[in-house]
């Protein structure tokens, strides 16, 4: 005579699922996901949680089909919380599981956006021309297997006559430049290839610069001559290692030009005085506020190219 299986009442089967898992109030909670929805709904494309949740339950285990009682869920995250407020608090805080393949293919994808990023900002700084991801991704994989021992490529290339440096000043000098350790999927393309490029400036396995920033700037006549009565201001850029702190003092239109590092044509046409040239990118926000500040509306910044390059040999 066949007897019947019982299944426990808060024993629920997901199969083909990507699971959040949160600790809190010494519990781990867990909620079922569809694949690919987490990162689609934390990024802003997916909106809709009933695309994002396989079912609006939370589980003290999904593989094994276990709910998670009510007294636990209100001991963890309070008694008058309801269940969407703590599968939200899952959803966004949550870690996120996912198999091999899937985290191998986010890792990838993220890499290779890092790598666009990188290799779209930075130049050889005699030729101005870009270079090949190719070798953008070789000079960040030479950073990261040499770790905290990548100051040792400027140290080769001194002369053996060169001062010795103590080993505590050398220690001090590497933690204080920025290092890359390579692709995680748990941070933006974006922040990783700012990473990326302070790194490889810092470092240069390759000679490499930010490529410059093509700026309109055009200001009335009568400002121009004033005298600048801003402080000058200091140099934000990382990457500038000239150790100049402030811009020229002077009119306004010295202040201007001191920012632009090469100037592509100047002329006045009317009342109106209009240069076009070439700027860092970290000087840029501090051309920006100096324009702002001393021309009260009557002059003004416009971005041409955000990065200047030369294509090709």
């Amino acid at each position: 005579m066949p007897q019947n299986i019982n299944q426990p009442s808060n024993q629920i089967r997901l199969t083909n699922v990507s699971l959040v898992r949160l600790k809190k109030g010494k519990k781990r909670f867990e909620i079922a996901c569809y694949k690919n929805k987490v990162l689609e709904y934390r990024s802003g494309v997916e909106t809709d949680l009933d695309n994002v949740l396989q079912i609006p339950s939370v589980f003290l285990s999904v593989s094994k089909g276990q709910t998670a009682p009510t007294q636990d869920l209100a001991k963890a995250f309070g008694p008058k919380t309801p269940i969407n407020d703590i599968i939200m608090e899952i959803l966004n805080k949550g870690e996120m599981q996912v198999g091999e393949k899937e985290r191998h293919a986010q890792l990838e994808r993220v890499h290779n956006e890092v790598i666009d990023i990188v290799a779209g900002k930075l130049v050889d700084p005699k030729s101005k021309r870009v270079y090949t991801t190719g070798m953008i991704d070789k000079a960040l994989d030479q950073l990261s297997s040499q770790g905290g021992a990548a100051h040792k490529l400027d140290e080769g290339k001194g002369s053996g006559t060169a001062t010795p440096v103590s080993g505590e000043s050398s220690k001090e000098k590497a933690k204080e430049m920025p290092t890359w350790t390579g692709v995680v999927a748990t941070k933006s393309a974006k922040s990783q290839a700012l990473e990326a490029m302070k790194a490889l400036i810092a470092w240069q396995p390759i000679p490499v610069s930010r490529a410059r920033m093509r700026l309109r700037v055009t200001c009335t006549t009568t400002v121009l001559k004033q005298a600048a009565r801003a402080p000058a201001r200091k140099e934000t850029q990382e990457e500038d290692a000239d150790g100049e702190s402030e811009k020229p003092t002077g009119t306004v239109k010295d202040r201007i030009l001191g920012y632009v590092e090469q100037v592509e044509s100047q002329d006045t046409i009317g009342q109106e005085w209009e240069v076009i040239g070439f700027v860092e990118p970290g000087a840029f926000k501090g051309l920006g506020e100096f324009i702002n500040g001393e021309t009260k509306g009557r002059g003004r910044v416009e971005v041409l190219d955000m990065a200047v390059t030369h294509e090709g040999d």
